[in-house]
């Protein structure tokens, strides 16, 4: 029997039943659905997360300065790290311990409805911080380059800090007092998006800082640009502290590839366990089905055996018959798997990201479940006699 005659014979039998030939089919359609429509999904969701990876956390770099005898970055070496491509904004910043713990007080006035003296931070930093911290002067101003270098009694008040001492307004130049010496508030930093800490503290020039032990840079705040902070996370040691580099510890953020390939794996890991199990489900079908065929048509094998067909090309015959079900539901279920991911993909304003090959193997995955489904019915199709079949 030439392969013509087969194929020919085998969508003969297909068509003959069309209706139970659909729902046959219907179970592999479902299953390569499923499977086309989880990856794509997956590859489409890390896709997106590389191209919307949270900026605050992908550009966000922190060097942790240890306690050494002598100082391993100097207060102005932030300003060698605006010079790498790809650095936005940079700040350093004091803090320890003995300033974690000073009294802070509004005025001088005791109020008895309201405690006017708390327990704060005092930090110190380069004028920078406000970007560097992602934050903004709700009130006020910033220190600049002219208050550090004149060496100003003036600070600024995180926004949290300024309610607890009860700092409302500026406009009369309200003052802190610091062990027993006031400082001019010029501003107060809000709204902050990284380091919120800062928005408890009291923050002061470097060159007042160190009236408090602040003498010592202890970490500096980095950001950069989208896609720079692996780099900048490997040159910003050597920028701030040549020699010493290695005494720093940079904490980076993580990569977003890594991170787009770890939630596409998990998207996989779930879903991809429903796709499989509704291609058993479809084999099943296409099994019971061909196997009810083939309980239908034993006269017809019979007379097949009987004019001369060899074994081989009955169960041939049966196998193509569910090799080309599957197939058929996995063309079908891998054009609904690809309009399912562009229907999500815009629902939802991304970019849908389809792999070539998934659309090219989808058909190839549903003809093998068919095949294998059809392996134990083209089996038993094959060993009947013809005597017993025409009987």
């Amino acid at each position: 029997m030439h392969l013509r005659d087969l194929l020919n014979e085998a969508l003969a039998g297909m068509l003959a039943r069309p209706v139970r030939s659909a729902l046959t089919t219907l179970g592999t359609v479902l299953g390569i659905t499923t499977l086309v429509i989880t990856l794509g999904i997956a590859a489409t969701a890390g896709n997106q997360i590389v191209g919307r990876f949270d900026e605050l956390t992908a550009t966000s770099i922190t060097v942790e300065v240890p306690e050494t005898k002598t100082p391993l970055v100097d207060w102005n070496a932030y300003t060698e790290l605006t010079r790498l491509r790809g650095v936005t904004s940079a700040a350093a910043v004091a803090e320890n311990k003995a300033s974690s713990n000073l009294t802070v007080r509004s005025n001088r006035i005791v109020d008895p409805t309201r405690v006017t003296d708390q327990t704060l931070t005092v930090i110190a930093a380069t004028p920078g911080l406000p970007e560097a911290a992602k934050g903004r002067m709700t009130q006020g101003r910033f220190f600049d380059a002219g208050h550090v270098e004149r060496k100003d009694r003036v600070v600024v008040l995180g926004d949290q800090a300024a309610k607890l001492l009860g700092v409302t307004r500026l406009d009369e130049a309200p003052a802190v007092f610091i062990a027993g010496r006031a400082y001019t508030v010029i501003g107060v930093l809000g709204e902050l998006r990284r380091d919120r800490s800062l928005g408890t503290a009291v923050i002061v020039p470097p060159s007042i800082g160190k009236l408090f032990g602040l003498r010592d840079v202890t970490r500096v705040l980095i950001n950069t640009s989208l896609g720079a902070a692996e780099l900048i996370a490997g040159q910003a040691p050597t920028a701030l502290s040549p020699g010493n580099g290695d005494m720093l510890q940079v904490i980076a953020p993580p990569s977003p590839t890594r991170a787009r390939d770890g939630v596409q794996d998990d998207v996989n890991g779930l879903f991809l366990i429903l796709g499989l199990v509704s291609l058993v489900v479809g084999a099943v079908g296409i099994a019971n089905v061909t196997l009810v065929t083939v309980m239908e048509r034993v006269a017809e094998i019979g007379l097949r055996r009987s004019l001369g067909a060899a074994r081989r090309h009955i169960a041939a015959q049966f196998l193509l018959e569910s090799t080309l079900i599957g197939l058929t539901g996995g063309v079908i279920g891998a054009c609904l798997g690809v309009v399912a991911v562009v229907a999500v993909s815009a629902a939802k304003q991304w970019t849908p990201v389809l792999d070539g090959q998934l659309a090219l193997a989808a058909p190839v995955a549903g003809a093998v479940v068919g095949l294998l489904a059809g392996l134990y019915p083209s089996l038993r199709a094959a060993r009947m006699e013809p005597v017993d079949a025409l009987r």
